[in-house]
């Protein structure tokens, strides 16, 4: 299939433009958003998810909810991080409503091919650690630390994406990095 003229310049206009034309109804300015942003929005579901076989729908129910909401939208030029707001929010229901664990297990460190097969094995182990650490928080404790250490969430985004003070994710944060530091000593 071969874009117009119209499709390509959407496709190198900034986020304000194609947002805003989204706002305003342009069903293919919105799918110009849906392609700049699935796959960082799969990305984090993944992390997220601990890639389950939820990642598309969970990406899908979000642009449906982006879609119906963009007149909420205030600012056209931070669509990226309202989309990812509403991708969090939607995870994280997810793992509330299913109750699995966010974890790492499926992180593997990718070793160089010059790594030897016991480095490789060490490698996978210190995931497996990590993974098992996570699994030991309590939920609010891991869905910050997911949210600040793989996302890259700031404490007022992970604030408004969980509904509580910047002050309780401080606390959980710490209360997670300490634990983690303890458990994964024998790694360092």
């Amino acid at each position: 299939m071969q874009q117009g003229p119209r499709m390509r310049a959407l496709d190198r206009a900034d986020d304000r433009i194609v947002a805003g034309r989204a706002i305003d109804g342009d069903v293919e300015a919105f799918a110009v958003l849906v392609r700049r942003y699935t796959p960082l929005m799969r990305a984090y579901t993944q992390r997220m998810l601990n890639a389950s076989a939820d990642v598309d729908d969970v990406v899908q129910e979000s642009f449906v909810t982006a879609w119906q909401r963009l007149s909420e939208l205030d600012d056209p030029g931070a669509v990226k991080s309202w989309l990812m707001r509403i991708v969090s929010r939607k995870a994280v229901d997810r793992i509330r409503a299913r109750r699995i664990h966010a974890d790492v297990d499926d992180v593997e460190q990718a070793a160089p091919p010059h790594a030897s097969p016991p480095r490789v094995a060490e490698a996978r182990a210190e995931v497996e650690a990590l993974g098992a650490a996570l699994r030991e928080l309590p939920d609010d404790q891991r869905e910050c630390w997911v949210l600040r250490e793989i996302n890259g969430s700031s404490y007022d985004e992970i604030a408004e994406q969980l509904g509580v003070p910047v002050s309780t994710v401080r606390g959980l944060l710490a209360r997670a990095r300490k634990y983690i530091i303890v458990r994964m000593e024998e790694w360092r």
